[in-house]
């Protein structure tokens, strides 16, 4: 799964972002999973990567809510 810029986040559709934000949540209790285990994450930095791609998503969506509501 590529990590994609925020630009390309705003200009996806409503849908696409919610099954997005599934998949990422989903790859990183994967591999918050791997950790907790105590085996060897298969990148050190995916998941910082991870996160800061949930946090970006979840702000253009909360962004994107207050401009609808104005």
């Amino acid at each position: 799964m590529s990590l994609k810029k925020p630009n390309e986040l705003r200009e996806m559709q409503p849908e696409e972002r919610d099954v997005r934000l599934r998949e990422l949540r989903s790859e990183l209790m994967n591999e918050r999973g791997i950790a907790s285990m105590g085996g060897q994450p298969t990148s050190p930095g995916r998941m910082r990567a991870l996160k800061k791609q949930i946090a970006r998503l979840t702000t253009i969506m909360r962004e994107i809510e207050l401009e609808s509501g104005k």
